[in-house]
């Protein structure tokens, strides 16, 4: 399952201008493809649960606690390397944590309790959180100028892998049973052999740089800490009102459609994949649209525009539903690359830190969302969570206390 980006990715950095574009692209296709491959993976286990809720009889508590674990390790863990890579990069990095990833599946394909899935999830958990902050920085440094394209590009390659999660574990685990999770250890593979051709590719670039000052922490040209300071709480915030409500999607959609309309296993994964590709589209045109726009005026609107959809949502019948996910997937899946390369933007110099926090933070505010959620869920019912969790894109509304930073001509 090797991959055209990684064996078109040259050995050495490029010398000229246009060598430079065109080998930043085969660089981002490849970090994209290994983003793919990485979210496959980790989209499997909220895309098991139907199967596991059924074979071991688990509550949605039960279920919220497996995503816990596999969520905080990625939380905990990926400011930490963000932090330590912005000061020793390591190019070979991403291919260790794909690694663990791999080991973490074959255990998952053979748990038979809730405490071994966890264990599990947490490994795999922990191979995404060394993956995400360094593929961050090399998506940094190969954007060539356009930082929000190259974040888009990266982003949606793991939002692809997604939503693929549903469809290919309604085509070969559901009618085969867990033990099949192991064949997508291909995938992992696969993701090895792309990063270690991009990790001699950032290798090579490092090494051709007599100095690194890319990696030094600056503060802000224009604004003082405190509006620094006063902007990241927002983006944290933002950040927390659009991971809350992702998170019931990704962990209880495809149970929601089947309490509330009846719907097969296999029809419920669909409509998973039919949200979750919709996610992918947004998150590409996010980017490329603060790049033109501003990416204060994309966050606005990725988030508090989500809002009509979010509240007519449980009022919806099953056609209703679908179409209405499609509008929410596209319009809240465009903020996570504006956010990001906003906060880059207020810190330079701090990319892998950057990225390693506010992902760390999805990830962690994911982890106890989806826990608190199941547990919510058991005692009322998922319709009641969708109820309540559809405002939760009001938030948007703090977006106006963000800074308008100016946008640098690339």
């Amino acid at each position: 399952m090797s991959s055209p980006a990684a064996s078109a990715l040259p050995s050495e950095p490029p010398q000229s201008a246009p060598a430079v574009e065109q080998t930043a692209l085969k660089v981002l296709a490849a970090i994209s493809v290994a983003h793919m491959l990485n979210d496959i993976i980790q989209s499997l286990i909220p895309a098991t649960y139907l199967l596991l809720q059924d074979s071991l009889r688990l509550s949605y508590k039960e279920i919220g606690a497996i995503t816990f674990a596999f969520q905080l390790t990625a939380s905990l863990l990926q400011p930490v390397v963000g932090i330590y890579t912005d000061r020793k990069p390591k190019p070979y990095s991403l291919a260790i944590g794909m690694g663990l990833t791999l080991v973490g599946l074959l255990f998952y394909s053979q748990a038979r309790s809730l405490w071994s899935l966890m264990a599990s999830a947490a490994l795999i958990g922990t191979g995404s959180s060394i993956f995400h902050p360094e593929a961050s920085r090399m998506a940094h440094m190969a954007a060539g100028g356009r930082h929000g394209f190259a974040q888009s590009l990266f982003q949606v390659g793991g939002n692809f892998g997604t939503s693929l999660g549903p469809l290919l574990a309604a085509a070969i685990i559901y009618p085969y049973g867990q033990g099949n999770i192991a064949w997508f250890t291909l995938f992992a593979l696969a993701g090895i052999i792309v990063l270690t051709k991009v990790g001699t590719w950032y290798h090579a670039k490092l090494a051709s740089r007599a100095s690194k000052v890319a990696f030094k922490p600056q503060r802000h040209a224009t604004l003082s800490s405190k509006q620094v300071a006063s902007a990241i709480c927002v983006l944290v915030a933002l950040v927390m009102s659009k991971y809350i409500y992702l998170v019931s999607f990704t962990n209880y959609y495809a149970m929601y459609m089947k309490e509330k309309f009846q719907v097969s296993d296999e029809k419920a994964q669909l409509c998973s994949f039919v949200f979750l590709a919709a996610v992918a589209a947004g998150t590409f045109a996010g980017g490329p649209l603060g790049d033109r726009f501003g990416r204060k005026v994309v966050i606005w609107f990725s988030i508090l525009g989500v809002a009509p959809f979010a509240l007519a949502l449980p009022h919806a019948g099953l056609v209703g539903t679908i179409v209405l996910t499609v509008f929410i997937g596209v319009i809240l899946a465009s903020a996570f690359s504006a956010i990001l390369v906003f906060a880059q933007e207020l810190l330079p110099g701090r990319v892998g830190a950057v990225a390693g926090l506010f992902f760390g933070f999805a990830f962690g505010i994911s982890a106890i969302a989806a826990l608190l959620l199941g547990i919510w869920a058991d005692h009322t019912s998922l319709e009641h969570v969708f109820q309540m969790c559809a405002y939760l894109p009001l938030m948007g509304i703090i977006a106006a206390f963000l800074p308008k930073l100016e946008r640098q001509a690339h």
